[in-house]
This record gives structure tokens, C-alpha cells and sequence, in this order.
């Protein structure tokens, strides 16, 4: 078997990337043959188009002469052994007949595929050759397919529209190389009624059986999944123009399935304007005119006929002066030449210039293979809405509107279920679960957050984007509000379509769960309805692999579309190995996987604690939060007070916390920690206990509150350990944070408490460094009082003392604070060791 090979990378965020299936492992030559040993073509092996990743390897570990010799061979038709189908889909072969060894598959055959999702994958074999490449007891048949996808298969965060049972829609241009054996089965595609055809099933394709559903299907649509566009599409008409454009391949259109590719009109429509702009010569006759009509080649998809013969006619102004020139060039001008490449219609059409010979000496070239589609009505409004918000500079990136954060703007239906008691409205706005659909103070990194991910949505490309802040700085509620808004423009049709998964380190059992997670949405699992996957981490990890390289099965549809993953929490995540975020990071780089995640950590330097390969993946693109100022504080609590008031009656709105209390609280929390959560507590706390006495809360009254606050039994045990247990908890809040995992080493631990006794004691108070039984008497106390735990059991008795890890029992934030405000200088001394 051949060493699996490193996927491509990136290098460009803009080119047109194709996934190419790549099997799991080889089969056996006897399980395939070809039904004609005479070949249809023959040519040189094309390493580009001919071969797999693990081929490619293996050809490039050969010579120049041997690489020479190759060469590769097409045919029509193959015959498949039936004891490769896949057993899990065996309602699909219901209608095989008995006895029937082999299954026969042709160029133009619409099939099912294997794939890593529940339901199997469809597609139309558009090429099948075979190469010299390989040992002769593997087989070496390939076989090219154009994906349809299914409604499930495109992104869940998208424009909705209508669709019949069983409708499926044909990509513009996305194809992939497998083995025969992928084949399951044959299936049916058929043009069906349009979505404005009437019928008494209210426009529904009726299904007579539940074999109708697994192999029956109507495409009426063609889908650019990744912009989320939807153009008109004749499929029978399609496959006509594309098998009969396979007579007439040049050499090096074989195996590309170049052919079965639709050309979208609003992609060249404007470049092919301003070239013929370019191109016309300037008019300078003014000569009297008259209307002609002009032979003008065009591939209609919604006719029958053929388009060779089909000629559609439009009147145009054209001088005498230019008549005259085409009559005198009728008799002697020469036909005009044509190449294979010409045949071939990658060259876009292009309008007629008005200075034109003569009609009759000028023959319409016969375009073959694409078909040029129009979008759907609904697709147009959404593109005019795109265009529109172009820019006039050259490199022509969208702007997209951005919602002002400077207000609170509170949800019309926060309130909706609360009395008319200004106390309640103000303590329900007050509380750090009330989430605001604008967040004042955070509005330029709003708007970065938004326009990077808005601009890799755009470019169809992946990428990470790293956000760091001490807790309660707006990180994830800023991050929330960007995807919130981009929901919006999604469902508007006015970005591309994506998919959205959220994970946070805190709610999963163990980072490899995170795996799975992402899975469940990339599959297109459906967890309301089916519930959770129930598959390893392992598994679950191959599967992303195979899916954002694109190798060893089709993952969520054609792969086409953009995943956005939202990673909160990442020192949770981080192991000691770092594998997890590796792979996170990692997978964005591959090329077309258009993954793009948005890391939010809660220490500043984690990337210097990352490895080198984690940290060259993670890239430079990161945003920084900073604490909130104290005029920042105030707005933010104003804010939620005014959006309370806003919504009561102007008779029982009134003053809570008067202008003296909320400066104060801003001051106090924003020299300790700059947490909004923080003050966001006190004020609610504040109006909690002033809501008896119907008195506006004063800065006396919060004196009181900030004490009662600062009396949890977190922090009086905090006041009552001695000076060394307190330098022991700040140890491990350091190694913690460095390390970036909850276990600690206690020879980490010893260190770095022998390190803090000179950084938190002062010059004139030295204190004498304690040896090592002095410290495991400290940890032991520690330990006696549940504030710590030490690993224990057998094997960790086996192990050196320095060896043995220890965990923190309490609230990592809580023992954070309470040592910050028993000694205010430890936190600019920790912030600096």
C-alpha cells in the first residue's frame, strides 16, 4: 500500500479548488474489468488528471524516461462486481435481478457513491479511463463523476426556498476521481414539473415506493453551493449536448469532465461586456441607418433542438457604409478555420461587433459541452444585491453593512413577560445572561471580527482568526453578534451560505470530544431528530481528515460550501500533545476546505505557549480585547439601564442608580480586573436590596454591597490561608496558564513557588525560601481543606513524587479575584513574572 500523502496546501485564497475522492484502500483487478478491451482513446498519462494523490506520489518517484512511457486509456463502459456494494445501503439494489454478477456503468449513467454521510451521495459518471501506473494485480481504473447535491447537502444557514420530494440539484463545475467499487448502484434523474407547474400533488413529485425514493430523483435546478445561487437547468438537454461533445474531446480535454460543466451567465456576463468594449472601434459615420438581422449563436438550454441548428435573430443598427463593406468581402473571403479548442467551448461567447461581414460567409460555430444557464429570478434579486455593494476600487471587495454597537439594543420581547416594575425590567436587563443585540463599546472589534470572516466567506477560502482578553471583556458576545448579523445576510441571500458550529471547551468531557461535534455538523447529522453520534473521537477525527483534504469519501454534499466553527473556551481544549488544536488550525490550510475558525482564549500570551507547528498554523491574524476603561463601564451599565426604562411607560419610568454609584462601581472593577460581568453583578445585587425601600441606590449603598460581595467563603478561606498557601494557589494559576491544561506536576508546581517567594514578597520583608518538606506540608494543608487534589491510586504511587499532578477544587476566576483584592500588588507583579 502506498504512504498516504500530504494534502495540498493553500497557496492562493481565491483559486477554484476541486475535491477529488481518494479510496481507503486498493481493489482487487478481478473485481472490475472494462466490457470492450479495445479502447475508445489513448494518450500520454496527464499526472494532473489522470491520477489520485497516492498516485502522484508514487509517479513522481519514477524518472523522466518512465514517466514518458505512461500512458492512458478510455473507455465507455465498465462492469463492476456486485459483492462490492455496501451492504448499508441495500435498499438501493432491491431491483437487481437474481444472479446477476456484475453490474455494467456508461459515460452519462446517473449513480449513487458511497459517502460518509447516512444517505448516499449522486452523481453522473463523466469519464472512465485507465493507466499503466501500479502493480498489475491492483487495479488502475478510474472513474470521474459531477456531483449532484441534494437540499440537505447545502448549507444550513442559507436562503430557504421551496423543493419537490426528491429533488436534487446539479453543480456548476464540481467532479472527483474514485475507484468503480465507490459505485453503488445505478439511479434515475429526470427532469420532473416545474416549481410553477400546477398539479393536484401542489406541485409535489409523487413517490409510488420506497425504492422511488433511494433511486428516483428530479433535478430541475442547477446550484452553486458555495455562493448559494440557483440557475435554470435542463438536465436531459445537458446530457444530450455533453455525450455528443465527447465525439469530439481534443487530447487534453479527456478525463477533465470539462464538458459537463455549465457556464453560470452572471459570471462572465460582466467581464465579457467590458472586453467587447474594449474591442469595438469607435463609430464615426453618420451615414443614414437601417435594421438588419444578425445570425447571433447561442446555447439555449430550454430548447429541444439542437443547438447547431438553432439560430436566434435580433434587429441592429448598422450604417450603409458597412453593408456595402460585406457585400464586397461575400464572393472571396475565406472560410473561417477551426481547431479542437475551438470546438470546445471554453472561450465564453462573446457579442457580435457591429462592423460584422457578411452573414452568409460567416458559420456559426458549434458550441459543445457547456451550457450557459440563467439564474432564477430570485437568484437574480439576490446578485443585483451583491452587485450593488460592490465598491468602485479596483480590487472590487464587497462592504457589507455593519450594525452600530455603540447602543443597547435590547430584543423586543426581553421585557415582554415582566411586569411594569421598573426594579424587575432593570435588574432582567442587568443580568449577564441578558443577551443585547448591539454592545456598546465594542464597535471597531465588531467590525474587524466581521469584515475577516465576511472576507473569507467571500473568497471561498479558510482561514483562523485568533481573539484574546481577560474574561468579561465581550469576546464571545461580540462574536455571537458577528454570526448572528452574518445569519441575517446569509438568509437574505446578500453573502454566501455557510454552516455554524459552535464548541465550547467547558461543555465537552475531554477536548477529542470536539471532534465529534464538528462532525455531526459537517455530515449534515441531524442531532433534534437522531440524536448524538455515536461514534469515537478517533473515528470521528478520520472522517474530518478525509473530509477537508479531499480524500477517502464525499463528505457533507460536494464539499463546496464554507463551515464556520466557533472554538470558545480554548485553554480547555489544550492537551499537553496540543493535537486537538493542531488539527483545528490545521485544517483550514488544506486547499478547498473553506473552514474557517474563530478561537477565543481568555490568556494573552497562548500562542507563545503553543508549539511551532500549532503556532505556524494559528498565523498572525489575531484581535486583541482589552480590559473596559472606566467611562467604557459606565456607558455599558447606562445602556442597559436606558433600554430598561425605554420599555415602561414614561409615568413609571424613574432613577435606580444614580450617576455617583454607577462611576464608582466603573472605578472600582475597572483597577481590579476590567470585568463587565463583574459590575454588571453589582449593580443588579445593588437594586436587588434597594427594591424594599424604593429608594434610588447611592455610592454608600454600593460601599456595602461590593463588601458583602467580597465575603463569599471563597474569599474569607482565601483571607484566612497563610502567606505560602496563597503563593502555592498563585503558582498553580501561573503553571496553569502557561502550560495551558488543568493538571500540574507538583515539580512544576514546587518550582515556580519557589520562584514567586521572591516576585510576591517585598524587599524589606524578605522571606526565607521553604525546602521541600516544608512545601509538601503547604500542599498538604491545601489538600486537607479540598482546595486542591492530588493524583492518587496505584499507578500514580508508582510514579516520582515530581511526577504526580494536582488539580484546583475552586473556581479559577473566584481564586483569581480574592488574591487580587487581598493584595492589589500581586496583580501587576503576576501580570509581569
Amino acid at each position: 500500500m502506498s504512504t498516504p500523502r500530504t494534502p495540498t496546501r493553500r497557496t492562493t485564497r481565491s483559486q477554484n479548488y476541486h475535491l477529488v475522492n481518494s479510496p481507503t484502500k486498493a481493489t482487487d483487478v478481478s473485481q472490475s474489468a472494462w466490457t470492450s478491451p479495445k479502447p475508445l482513446f489513448a494518450r500520454a498519462l496527464d499526472s494532473k488528471w489522470d491520477l489520485l494523490e497516492d498516485d502522484r506520489l508514487e509517479f513522481e518517484q519514477l524518472d523522466d524516461e518512465e514517466k514518458e512511457q505512461l500512458e492512458t486509456r478510455f473507455y465507455d463502459e465498465l462492469r463492476v462486481s456486485n459483492t462490492l456494494k455496501a451492504k448499508k445501503y441495500s435498499k438501493t439494489t432491491g431491483k437487481r435481478k437474481a444472479g446477476e454478477e456484475f453490474t455494467t456503468y456508461a459515460v452519462g449513467d446517473t449513480v449513487l457513491v458511497s459517502s460518509n454521510n447516512r444517505l448516499p451521495s449522486i452523481a453522473v459518471i463523466v469519464d472512465m479511463w485507465e493507466t499503466d501506473l501500479g502493480r498489475e494485480d491492483i487495479q488502475s481504473m478510474r472513474v470521474r463523476v459531477h456531483w449532484f447535491d441534494r437540499p440537505s447537502e447545502l448549507p444550513s444557514i442559507r436562503a430557504k426556498r421551496y423543493h419537490h420530494d426528491n429533488e436534487i440539484y446539479y453543480t456548476i463545475s464540481e467532479t472527483s476521481i474514485l475507484y468503480p467499487s465507490s459505485i453503488i448502484s445505478h439511479c434515475t434523474v429526470e427532469k420532473g414539473k416545474t416549481h410553477a407547474e400546477p398539479s393536484t400533488s401542489r406541485g409535489r413529485w409523487i413517490v409510488k415506493s420506497i425504492e422511488d425514493v433511494e433511486q428516483q430523483f428530479q433535478c430541475l435546478l442547477a446550484v452553486d453551493s458555495r455562493r448559494g445561487i440557483y440557475y435554470n437547468f435542463d438536465w436531459a438537454l445537458h446530457r444530450k449536448h455533453a455525450l455528443e461533445a465527447r465525439e469530439t474531446l481534443s487530447d487534453n480535454d479527456w478525463a477533465t469532465g470539462r464538458a459537463w460543466d455549465v457556464t453560470a451567465m452572471d459570471e462572465f456576463h460582466v467581464d465579457v461586456q467590458k472586453a467587447n468594449e474594449k474591442k469595438k472601434p469607435p463609430r464615426a459615420s453618420t451615414s443614414p441607418r437601417k435594421r438588419v438581422k444578425l445570425s447571433i449563436p447561442r446555447f439555449a438550454p430550454g430548447s429541444e433542438d439542437d443547438i447547431s441548428s438553432e439560430d436566434e435573430y435580433k434587429d441592429e443598427e448598422i450604417s450603409d457604409e458597412d453593408e456595402e463593406h460585406e457585400e464586397g468581402l461575400a464572393d472571396d473571403a475565406p472560410e473561417p478555420e477551426t481547431s479542437d479548442d475551438d470546438i470546445y467551448d471554453d472561450d465564453i461567447p462573446k457579442t457580435p461587433s457591429r462592423k460584422r461581414k457578411r452573414i452568409a460567409t460567416v458559420t456559426p460555430r458549434k458550441q459543445r459541452g457547456r451550457m450557459i444557464v440563467q439564474p432564477t429570478p430570485h437568484s437574480k434579486a439576490a446578485l443585483s444585491r451583491r452587485n450593488r455593494s460592490i465598491t468602485a476600487s479596483p480590487s472590487k471587495k464587497r462592504t457589507l453593512p455593519v450594525k452600530s454597537q455603540n447602543t443597547y439594543a435590547a430584543p423586543s420581547n426581553l421585557f415582554h413577560h415582566l411586569p411594569d416594575d421598573p426594579w424587575l425590567r432593570a435588574m432582567h436587563a442587568l443580568h449577564v445572561g441578558s443577551r443585547p443585540d448591539a454592545l456598546p463599546c465594542r464597535d471597531s472589534e465588531f467590525e474587524l471580527v466581521h469584515n475577516s470572516i465576511s472576507q473569507l466567506l467571500e473568497e471561498g477560502s479558510g482561514g483562523c482568526i485568533y481573539i484574546s482578553g481577560v474574561p468579561g471583556t465581550g469576546k464571545t458576545a461580540t462574536v455571537h453578534a458577528v454570526i448572528r448579523e452574518l445569519k441575517r445576510l446569509a438568509e437574505n441571500n446578500e453573502i454566501n451560505p455557510f454552516t455554524y458550529c459552535e464548541i465550547n471547551g467547558l461543555r465537552i468531557p475531554e477536548p477529542s470530544a470536539a471532534y465529534t461535534l464538528l462532525w455531526e455538523v459537517v455530515s449534515g447529522h441531524d442531532v433534534a431528530k437522531d440524536g448524538h453520534l455515536k461514534i469515537s473521537a478517533k473515528e470521528s477525527l478520520k472522517s474530518l481528515t478525509r473530509h477537508f483534504s479531499g480524500g477517502g469519501g464525499r463528505g457533507r454534499g460536494s464539499g463546496s460550501h464554507a463551515c464556520v466553527v466557533l472554538m470558545d473556551e480554548l485553554d480547555q481544549v489544550m492537551t499537553t500533545k496540543q493535537d486537538v488544536v493542531y488539527n483545528f488550525f490545521n485544517w483550514p490550510t488544506f486547499a478547498g476546505s473553506k473552514l474557517v475558525v474563530i478561537a477565543v482564549a481568555n490568556t494573552m500570551n497562548l500562542p507563545e505557549r503553543m508549539t511551532g507547528r500549532v503556532r505556524s498554523r494559528l498565523g498572525m491574524h489575531t484581535i486583541n480585547f482589552e480590559p473596559y476603561k472606566t467611562q467604557q463601564l459606565e456607558q455599558i451599565v447606562k445602556a442597559r439601564l436606558d433600554g430598561a426604562k425605554a420599555s415602561l411607560p414614561s409615568s413609571k419610568a424613574k432613577e435606580l442608580l444614580t450617576v455617583d454609584a454607577i462611576k464608582f462601581i466603573a472605578m472600582k472593577i475597572s483597577s481590579i480586573s476590567g470585568d463587565a460581568r463583574r459590575a454588571l453583578d453589582i449593580c443588579r445585587r445593588t437594586l436587588e436590596l434597594m427594591r424594599p425601600t424604593g429608594v434610588a441606590a447611592r455610592t454608600n449603598d454600593v460601599k456595602d454591597v461590593i463588601k458583602e460581595m467580597q465575603n463569599s467563603p471563597t474569599a474569607a478561606y482565601l483571607r484566612e490561608c497563610s502567606l505560602h498557601e496563597r503563593i502555592m494557589l498563585a503558582s498553580f494559576i501561573k503553571c496553569m496558564r502557561r502550560e495551558g491544561v488543568e493538571e500540574i506536576k507538583l515539580g512544576d508546581l514546587h518550582y515556580q513557588h519557589l520562584i514567586y517567594v521572591d516576585a510576591l514578597t517585598s524587599a524589606g520583608d524578605p522571606t526565607r525560601k521553604p525546602s521541600t518538606n516544608e512545601l509538601r506540608v503547604v500542599l498538604e494543608s491545601l489538600v486537607a481543606s479540598r482546595t486542591m487534589i492530588v493524583e492518587d491510586g496505584t499507578m500514580a504511587m508508582r510514579k516520582p513524587e515530581s511526577d504526580r499532578k494536582v488539580v484546583l477544587n475552586l473556581d479559577l476566576n473566584e481564586v483569581e479575584s480574592a488574591l487580587f483584592e487581598i493584595n492589589e500588588t500581586w496583580k501587576q507583579r503576576l501580570g509581569e513574572s
